[in-house]
């Protein structure tokens, strides 16, 4: 079994997560303060080990094909760009629409333009995981986490 280019990614990733996760925790925290200034980095620094790890894990079970057997995936230049738009769109609608309507329409957006629903059932499903991911990330950090999201020029809410 060897490891590929994405292992050896996947391993500096890690290494790299795994560094700076320490170092989140080495932080002085204020005492006044219910949330330390380590707590999000250690939350994405989290993240990303653990995604670094499944990406070793992942080009280690992969089963390698002989070289020249199989096609090259199709590269998507127009999606990329899409999803570079909807990105700054979503950046451009964020103080002018507010967080919890500009992050409905970035993640429903998004997951269209990754992959377009075909049925109604597919439209419903897509606009329940765009209202979820905006309620849940809207109570987490204005309700739970008491972080001030961007309310919003044109909606006032």
């Amino acid at each position: 079994m060897s490891i590929g280019r994405d292992g050896i990614a996947g391993l500096v990733l890690l290494a790299i997560s795994l560094i700076l996760l320490v170092k989140s925790f080495q932080l002085p925290s204020l005492p006044i303060v219910p949330v330390g200034p380590g707590f999000y980095p250690a939350i994405v620094l989290s993240l990303m080990a653990a995604a670094s790890a499944l990406l070793v894990l992942q080009d280690l079970l992969r089963r390698r094909a002989p070289a020249g057997v199989g096609d090259a995936p199709r590269r998507n230049y127009r999606l990329v760009v899409i999803a570079f738009a909807i990105v700054g769109a979503y950046v451009v609608l964020l103080p002018l629409l507010g967080f919890r309507v500009a992050t409905v329409l970035f993640v429903g957006a998004l997951q269209a333009a990754l992959d377009r629903p075909r049925t109604v059932r597919q439209w419903v499903v897509l606009a329940v995981i765009a209202l979820g991911t905006a309620a849940v990330s809207y109570f987490a950090f204005e309700r739970y986490l008491l972080v001030l999201l961007p309310r919003g020029a044109w909606t006032g809410f």
